[in-house]
């Protein structure tokens, strides 16, 4: 696969919200108002497909799956591209300071992973829409009427206009995708909550070697707050073991004296077409409970070492580890002409993948992404991600625990400089910023510029806990400098302001006319008058004085706006003199 943006599929719908696609394996697909053609690697065209019919019904929106990061490139098939532009460009448009949750899906191929997140962006596409506070009148009329029905009856087919899906053998998604746009959850207390959703390449397809899916599985972990493992029909001890090892390096990073701090948030085990559940039960709260006893027994403690390894390194881990099932769908969706249509869905299914994603997305439970027990905003998660992704140089090579440790050190320690900054800028702003218009004397300035730079060192420490202290104080060096500067720049601004700037230029001539106006009045008064020199002396002076009047005239006609200025600048010294003086007196 290339390494050039060709290399990713992005799917763009002129009249839909959300292309629900999932990914396609080397395709770019490029979709205008009539009809949408896919192209390989090559430029080629492949093939295409028309326009969906007017009975699929497409979300609403210009979302797509973007493919964040793309494997292999011309002199390397098992390496990774993370692209950053795309990463940026999604987290853009989450709004600044909320908080980011990130919901991923990974498992072996071809158990419909892409299928479930297409079926997850109908269910937040409906909730973001009972969501809203402003609706029209047809809005309104609309909800009324559907108001009896379930989301997933509030449309007739997924259609193809999300994370791409299709029956069959062969893999479908390749790298880790991303739709690219975000979700917002609202509740009645607390803040608001962007949501993202992930795909993942499916591990174990025959062309992946193991280091490369360890890659794509771990990156992918770091990147989530609530990560679904995605099994077929039971939880089996390879799921463990290899869950176990692909995130032993998260483990190890923390190192010895850290094993209690667990890395990552939250694992789900999503255990498709479970056979165990009777056709005639509708008590679906008893099927939950029996997912739960199921999990414990899975993960009981063992007597065998490498049993009871397994388990503790998943526990180390994970802050949270649970379990939920899904009956089969029916078997029309294997069919390879299926297309969608939800009536060919069985109830069961349904009915359980509704409280599935009310589980999943339930806003008092659904966490922020953490990184250690640091809830990270759009802007924080960015540098993280981008520092974790610039360790995976390859896919072939297994980044160590030691690079993974120095690339979430330097992450945290460029967030805490970004947010100690901010908190120094702010208030600077407010007292001598772009903004003010009141001049600050300097000695005034200068003892809010070192009250200011002591509360952000205040957030900087708070922030930067993480990492050797080298590097810790490599960080704090750059935050004084980049204060030192942003000083600098405060300081220019307030002095622009000052009041008794530029009064040189008025007061130097004005001098000297006054002092040649006084020579020529006392050469004038002591002189003879029959002197010539005497007169030449008083000619002189007096042609002195007139032309640096007329100077002065001349100038003042062509400054006019500079006067006005220097007569509020007169006015603000007057009342800073007689402020300064009444100070002294009290």
């Amino acid at each position: 696969m290339s390494d050039s943006d060709e290399s990713a599929v992005m799917v763009e719908l002129n009249d839909a919200p959300p292309d629900l696609t999932d990914e396609t394996d080397d395709v770019d697909v490029v979709e205008d108002s009539k009809k949408n053609t896919k192209y390989d690697n090559n430029d080629g065209v492949e093939d295409t497909d028309e326009k969906p019919s007017d009975t699929v019904e497409q979300v609403k929106g210009d979302a797509f799956a973007s493919q964040i990061v793309s494997i292999g490139t011309e002199d390397d098939m098992h390496a990774f591209t993370f692209h950053k532009d795309r990463w940026n460009d999604i987290l853009s448009r989450v709004p600044v300071g909320w908080k980011v949750a990130v919901v991923s899906v990974v498992g072996a191929f071809r158990t419909g992973k892409s299928f479930l997140l297409s079926l997850f962006l109908r269910y937040l596409y409906a909730l973001e829409k009972s969501q809203r506070l402003k609706k029209s009148y047809e809005e309104e009329e609309e909800e009324e009427q559907q108001k009896e029905k379930a989301w997933y009856e509030q449309f007739k087919s997924l259609g193809k206009d999300g994370f791409e899906w299709k029956a069959g053998s062969e893999r479908n998604t390749t790298g880790i995708w991303m739709w690219s746009h975000p979700f917002f959850l609202d509740t009645d207390e607390g803040e608001p909550l962007a949501v993202l959703l992930v795909d993942t390449q499916g591990m174990f397809d025959h062309e992946t070697t193991m280091a490369l899916t360890a890659s794509i599985f771990g990156l992918s972990t770091l990147l989530s707050s609530y990560q679904i493992y995605n099994v077929d029909k039971r939880i089996q001890e390879d799921n463990l073991q290899q869950l176990a090892l692909f995130t032993e390096y998260a483990r190890t990073a923390m190192g010895q004296k850290d094993r209690e701090c667990k890395p990552f948030q939250k694992i789900e085990f999503l255990v498709r077409d479970w056979q165990h559940f009777d056709d005639d039960d509708e008590d679906y709260d008893e099927m939950e409970k029996s997912m739960e006893e199921y999990l414990n027994s899975v993960l009981a403690e063992r007597d065998a070492a490498d049993l009871k390894d397994t388990r503790e390194q998943i526990h180390t881990c994970f802050a949270d580890v649970s379990c939920y099932a899904l009956c089969h769908p029916g078997f029309a969706v294997t069919k390879k002409k299926y297309n969608g249509d939800v009536s060919a869905l069985e109830k069961m299914f349904l009915v359980l993948l509704d409280r599935y994603c009310k589980r999943v997305f339930d806003r008092t439970k659904l966490q922020p992404k953490q990184i250690y027990d640091r809830e990270l905003t759009a802007v924080e998660l960015g540098s993280y991600i981008q520092a974790y992704a610039d360790v995976f140089v390859s896919g072939s090579k297994f980044p160590t625990a030691a690079t993974l440790l120095a690339a979430t050190a330097s992450a945290n320690n460029s967030n805490a400089i970004t947010l100690a900054m901010a908190e120094y800028e702010d208030r600077m702003d407010l007292i001598a910023g772009p903004k003010c218009t009141n001049f600050v004397r300097p000695e005034e300035l200068k003892e809010e510029h070192r009250s200011c730079q002591a509360r952000a060192m205040q957030v900087f420490q708070s922030v930067a806990t993480f990492g050797n202290r080298k590097s810790i104080d490599e960080a704090y060096d750059k935050l004084t400098l980049q204060i030192e500067k942003s000083w600098e720049t405060y300081d220019s601004l307030n002095n622009g302001r000052n009041p008794l700037l530029g009064f040189e230029t008025w007061l130097v001539p004005m001098a000297m006319a006054f002092v040649a106006y006084i020579l020529r009045w006392l050469t004038d008064m002591t002189c003879s008058p029959y002197s010539q020199m005497c007169k030449a002396s008083s000619e002189v002076l007096s042609h002195t004085y007139a032309v640096v009047f007329c100077f002065m005239a001349i100038l003042a006609a062509t400054k006019m706006k500079q006067i006005q200025e220097l007569s509020s600048r007169v006015m603000k010294a007057l009342e800073i003199f007689f402020d300064a003086k009444h100070k002294k007196k009290d």
